[in-house]
């Protein structure tokens, strides 16, 4: 039994491929959002995932690239692991069914069950799929394809050791039946006991003589042990089950829950469970069956081309931005569909607008009204009580979808606090009060309010977006302390006044929609070609020199911005007052996705002071403002010596 303080999780083993998708990392994030969140809570998490890499598939096209299927699975799996790096996933295990330790442990597995008579031979003839590495009846099939993946079946006819499954038919139906929350969704337990366990369990074949590719009968080595009774023991096999060192396993077994894809379901929740009572262990505490994430309402396939792979997306826009979408796009357990819209408005909406808004602005608050210190709160005003009531409620509800595995709820009552933060900089406007200096008392409490909010939304999207978190620690001075564990969450009050914030370039810079769209598609198609081993001719880059006296065309000059407001017709753009030695003129810029207008005054800038005057939206803007960008990164050009306005650049 396991200790009470544990808890085990687990991945469905990944088939060996190198081409994963955003669908095929959503298992993985989802599991490593529910170990970093139980952590938190301060349980000892122990956290499975790995490769399944025995079968007739693995076999197949082994022998089509000329390589053994050891030195196949090799290198995919270094491809599998890679991923999971950029991904950040705090995996505690990756077992690999090729690992000396697992084959051990199934051998032992298998014999026990032969002696006590769960196993048998016999002779196999039925419908068999390739893909899925499963037998099938005729009545399992539907309309004659395969029940799970929907491709073609063939029948197959030969000698194996069969699994006495149907011995154990009324006790897994008892099981789904008088306890509901072993399977879920609910959906797919009524599929299990509906489609399966009432029409009646065949014995299930569980070796294969036609191929060489696997762990060995160890009373029969002409035959290998069947993939799943292989690949479905490794949840316990990896914790050291039948090894000289089982501790792992008596501390973390059983599992708290086995997160599956909906078309694996069968084998978890009947076949799993009955080799498990067979041998006379305890069963997991949960099966949790996730839906699909489709493209276009159509499920991701290499063949139909639709297909959006995870390292662009992260190349681009974060492994923060991707982990968010995931988890708070779709309701965990059931299909939901990809479209590259969906995913760059939820960072614009969510992510630009809502979090990386709410820090910047206060960040920039802090340092120009109280010298970049966190003050103490000390004077009570309205709309205080609401948002700290919010704040400390927020949790409690985090809680409860977490134990639902309701991920996109949880991270929905995150978002309300944050929108409320928001809301609290509009209802006690600090820029207001910082005008009036027996207000000060009453802006440093808003002030504090702000960041000690800021505090309690970065320990809660934690679990989620960890970078994220981490950054905002960063500019709030933040160190990991009583300050950010999750039992701090309960307490108003817990940052600590005298911290010094930093100013950061932009979380979350807004995207436009068209523009980013084209550019992950080019990119996504490059990792495509790349991997089909396409080479493309690079374009030619044609020489683009100027001359001096080009450049002496440009009048470029430092000048001092002394007012910067927000366009009254456009988000994108800044309206400056800038002084030019002793004269005044106005210039209209487009970087107000990546400044907030107070944290600039003062500042020294290079302008183009003989562009022709233009108007930008009704508004006359005479010269232009220099910046770098690059990617989503923006930087005005200043001096690297305090120079006076009207400076000549030369």
């Amino acid at each position: 039994m396991a200790d009470k303080n544990t808890f085990y999780i687990t991945t469905p083993l990944y088939y060996p491929s190198a081409n994963l998708t955003i669908g095929h990392t959503y298992t993985t994030v989802a599991v490593d959002a529910l170990a970093r969140y139980k952590r938190l809570q301060g349980y000892d998490v122990k956290f499975l995932t790995g490769t399944d890499e025995h079968g007739q598939k693995i076999e197949e096209v082994a022998k089509k690239k000329g390589l053994k299927p050891k030195e196949y699975v090799d290198g995919i799996v270094a491809d599998i692991k890679k991923l999971w790096g950029q991904l950040d996933i705090t995996y505690d295990i990756f077992i690999r069914t090729t690992d000396d330790y697992h084959e051990e442990a199934v051998k032992k597995i298998f014999q026990r069950l032969y002696d006590q008579g769960d196993i048998y031979k016999g002779v196999y003839e039925g419908y068999y799929c390739t893909p899925c590495e499963s037998f099938f009846t005729e009545s399992q099939l539907n309309e004659g394809k395969c029940p799970d993946c929907g491709r073609e079946v063939h029948t197959d006819r030969e000698e194996t050791y069969f699994f006495k499954l149907s011995k154990y038919q009324d006790r897994i139906l008892k099981l789904l039946e008088e306890n509901p929350d072993f399977l879920q969704p609910e959906s797919r337990r009524n599929e299990m006991i509906n489609n399966f366990l009432k029409p009646g369990l065949d014995d299930l074949s569980v070796t294969r003589s036609s191929l060489d590719w696997g762990i060995k009968v160890p009373f029969d080595e002409e035959h290998v042990i069947y993939v799943w009774t292989d690949a479905l023991s490794n949840y316990i096999t990896a914790l050291g089950y039948l090894s000289d060192d089982d501790s792992d396993y008596k501390k973390y077994w059983p599992a708290d829950i086995h997160f599956v894809g909906k078309e694996i379901v069968r084998f978890h929740t009947i076949i799993w469970p009955a080799i498990l009572m067979a041998l006379g262990e305890e069963l997991p505490k949960q099966v949790f069956a996730h839906g699909w994430i489709l493209f276009d309402n159509d499920r991701m396939s290499k063949s139909k081309g639709n297909v959006v792979y995870p390292e662009p997306i992260i190349d681009l826009y974060g492994v923060d931005a991707l982990k968010y979408f995931l988890l708070r796009e779709f309701t965990f357990g059931q299909d939901g569909s990809f479209t590259k819209e969906k995913f760059m408005n939820r960072l614009n909406s969510d992510l630009a607008n809502d979090l990386g808004n709410l820090v910047s602005r206060t960040v920039a608050m802090i340092d120009k009204y109280n010298g970049g210190i966190i003050p103490e709160a000390k004077e009570e005003g309205e709309f205080d009580d609401q948002l700290r009531g919010l704040a400390i409620s927020t949790p409690t509800m985090v809680d409860s979808h977490m134990d639902k595995l309701k991920y996109s709820n949880a991270l929905e009552e995150v978002w309300k606090l944050i929108s409320r933060t928001n809301k609290y900089i509009d209802e006690t406007a600090p820029w207001v009060l910082a005008k009036d200096e027996d207000k000060k008392d009453r802006l440093d409490t808003v002030l504090y309010n702000l960041s000690e909010s800021i505090r309690i939304i970065s320990v809660l999207i934690r679990p989620f977006m960890e970078n994220t978190s981490n950054d905002i620690w960063k500019q709030f001075g933040i160190d990991k302390s009583e300050m950010t564990t999750w039992e701090s969450l309960s307490d108003w009050g817990r940052l600590k006044s005298g911290l010094n914030v930093r100013k950061s370039k932009p979380m979350f810079p807004r995207l436009d929609v068209k523009e980013e769209i084209e550019k992950l598609d080019e990119e996504n198609q490059k990792l495509i070609d790349k991997r089909k081993g396409v080479k493309k001719e690079e374009p030619k880059v044609e020489e683009n020199y100027i001359t001096l006296d080009d450049f002496d065309k440009l009048d470029l000059k430092v000048a001092e911005i002394i007012n910067a407001e927000k366009h009254p017709n456009a988000d994108k753009l800044l309206v400056f007052k800038l002084k030019v030695g002793e004269e005044e003129r106005q210039i209209v810029s487009g970087i107000a996705e990546a400044y907030e207008p107070e944290e600039l005054i003062g500042k020294n800038v290079v302008i183009i002071a003989n562009l022709k005057p233009i108007k930008l939206r009704g508004v006359e803007s005479q010269g232009m403002i220099l910046s770098a960008e690059k990617g989503k990164a923006l930087s005005l050009l200043t001096t690297l010596e305090d120079i006076d306005s009207g400076a000549k650049v030369v």
